[in-house]
């Protein structure tokens, strides 16, 4: 059992980790490096030489090492609240009291003809949130890995008949979940999509081949899971992509912190690097009311 869990390993998030491991927590980064931030050249972050993303991530790493901090590189696949939090990654489940999330911007839709048309309307990105929605009837979800692995084990006891839809691209899922996937006989489409189609609700799906398929619903759980899907599962209150925070950078969920870009506001590395600090400073607030 962690203090604190953070998701993020970008400057938000192993700013936060300084500080609660400087304040005893035991703490845990799960993160993989940000191809964007390594490429950047950061000339621009006061009281610091000019120097590349790639070097100040290997600094803050050092930095968070040094004060007890564990690290590891695992995509996080889900995060459920029960008497703790508990995020699913992978590999393996950790749990935590509480959770700074500082995993940047969420990643951008999938680029499908219709899909805004029917966004809750048939498009949906949270099995947990709007599944039940689709009781017994032909769902599908649009993915190719195992955050798409992940959704699709989440709608089995809602029903039964699945699809799992690449849109075209080679699925990278673990083997072992793919041959979990095919033991339940979950059906597998690696054509491209070519337009979502209905009238007033989602209907069929339209393939570039030209062949069509009848569909109640879908989940998309393309790529990997973003701050704002993680968001909407807890309830944690969202605005135009960004996840809203006060002024401790505190969520409308107890125990729940988040800072950097998913945030919104300016995207600097000193912006993330304030939030970030923080965050961890009333992480150790929240928990220290807690345990009293």
């Amino acid at each position: 059992m962690y203090d604190v869990i953070i998701i993020g390993k970008g400057p938000a998030g192993l700013s936060s980790s300084i500080y609660t491991g400087r304040g005893n927590l035991k703490t845990l980064i799960i993160g993989k490096d940000s191809e964007a931030l390594e490429k950047a050249y950061i000339s621009n972050f006061c009281c610091a030489e000019e120097q590349t993303g790639k070097e100040l991530i290997h600094k803050g790493i050092k930095q968070a090492l040094d004060v007890g901090v564990d690290i590891v590189e695992e995509e996080v696949l889900d995060i459920k609240k029960e008497s703790e939090f508990v995020i699913t990654t992978d590999t393996k489940e950790y749990k935590s009291k509480s959770v700074i999330i500082a995993t940047g911007k969420p990643k951008i839709k999938i680029d499908i003809p219709g899909i805004n048309k029917y966004e809750a309307k048939g498009v949906h990105y949270c099995v947990a949130c709007d599944g039940f929605f689709y009781k017994d009837t032909k769902v599908g979800v649009i993915g190719y890995n195992d955050y798409a692995y992940h959704e699709i084990l989440e709608l089995e006891s809602i029903t039964k008949d699945i699809t799992l839809f690449t849109n075209g691209k080679d699925i990278e899922m673990k083997k072992e979940n793919l041959d979990e996937l095919k033991s339940k006989d979950i059906n597998i489409n690696k054509k491209r999509i070519g337009v979502l189609e209905g009238n007033d609700y989602l209907e069929k799906i339209s393939f570039e081949d030209g062949s069509e398929e009848e569909i109640d619903g879908i989940f998309v759980a393309y790529g990997t899971a973003s701050s704002v899907d993680f968001a909407r599962k807890l309830g944690i209150t969202i605005d135009n992509q960004n996840i809203l925070v006060d002024d401790n950078q505190q969520t409308n969920i107890p125990g729940i912190f988040a800072a950097g870009d998913c945030t919104g506001g300016i995207t600097q590395v000193a912006t993330a690097v304030g939030q970030g600090s923080t965050a961890g400073i009333r992480t150790k607030t929240y928990l220290q009311k807690l345990k009293k």
